[in-house]
């Protein structure tokens, strides 16, 4: 078995540790729609709920925990599609340092607008999440300021991973987990950590057939430019920063690789609503749809993590109303 980039398992459990008191266990639940639906037990973990609504709120808090007290006077930068700038923001304002927080032209006004009330500067940059990584880490070099990235750093995805260190105590016997596939940070950090725990689990990353860019990475062997089309799922759209991480680890830990289109994301989230009463975001509709459209998953224990539930109003009516095309 091949060494992963650093000690996953290691990280995940002083990540745990740091975190513990300080953000939302997420409740692991059932899904008495998809378990009829798929012919399996299917159970929800809920980081719709966590502390921001995403699961991001984990690797920024863990990172800036491990920041020194001169680092934290200087105050962070990060890049994000939304969610990682939410959780950098609430990261900051639990211990007291500014942020800059730099978004790409796709990230909705509404999540824009939740950064700045929890305090952070957001400044808008380039059309995609490479470009938008890039010039911030430009930015917090040339300004002396400690770089938050949203996956692409040991301590993030470790932070990340703690979503499967509370999974697989709350349901050790689970067989598979579909996650939705952005820039590698949560599926990394949370197979990761399985390995050494549970290591017959199932890893199965979930992309919208318009935004597969770790997928082609992985499959070109390298990391690559990939154009990427709009999406419901806008918290994972966008390329691979170069040199990440997370590539490595997603090409050691992804079982397999499943793609939706947006008509079934749409579906998804709809049917999310209508028989679990959640409101999820596209990412989350992403893992749902994945799942339905699995032939693998019949008689299996199933997990589908339900990343975030941050969906912009405005999307939510065009979703509900059919419109759009979705």
């Amino acid at each position: 078995m091949t060494a992963l980039p650093f000690d996953v398992h290691g990280e995940v459990l002083a990540a745990a540790a740091r975190l513990r008191g300080l953000l939302i266990e997420t409740p692991l639940v059932p899904s008495p729609w998809l378990s009829r639906a798929l012919d399996a037990e299917v159970r929800l973990k809920l980081e719709n709920v966590q502390i921001t609504g995403s699961f991001k709120a984990r690797g920024a808090l863990n990172k800036m925990l491990l920041l020194t007290a001169a680092e934290r006077v200087r105050g962070v930068v990060a890049a994000s599609s939304g969610n990682h700038g939410l959780g950098v923001a609430n990261a900051a304002g639990q211990l007291g340092c500014r942020a800059t927080v730099f978004v790409p032209e796709t990230t909705p006004a509404q999540k824009r607008a939740a950064i700045a009330h929890l305090g952070a500067e957001v400044v808008v940059f380039g059309p995609d999440c490479v470009d938008t990584e890039i010039h911030a880490r430009a930015f917090a070099h040339a300004e002396g300021r400690p770089y938050v990235a949203p996956y692409n750093d040991p301590a993030v995805a470790a932070g990340q991973g703690t979503v499967a260190e509370e999974l697989l105590r709350q349901w050790p016997e689970v067989d598979v987990v579909y996650v939705a596939m952005g820039g590698g940070g949560l599926l990394g950090g949370m197979a990761g950590y399985a390995r050494a725990v549970r290591p017959q689990i199932e890893w199965i990353a979930c992309s919208p057939v318009t935004s597969p860019a770790m997928e082609v990475c992985v499959k070109a062997g390298r990391i690559v430019d990939v154009p990427c089309g709009d999406t419901l799922s806008d918290s994972t759209h966008g390329g691979v920063e170069p040199g990440a991480i997370t590539f490595e680890l997603c090409r050691q830990l992804v079982d397999r690789w499943l793609q939706v289109d947006e008509r079934s994301i749409a579906a998804a989230l709809r049917g999310c609503l209508a028989h679990q009463h959640l409101m999820v975001e596209g990412a989350a509709a992403v893992a749902i749809a994945a799942a339905q459209a699995d032939r693998q998953r019949r008689g299996r224990r199933i997990c589908v993590l339900i990343c975030g539930g941050n969906l912009p109003w405005s999307r939510l009516q065009q979703v509900m109303a059919g419109s759009d095309g979705v």
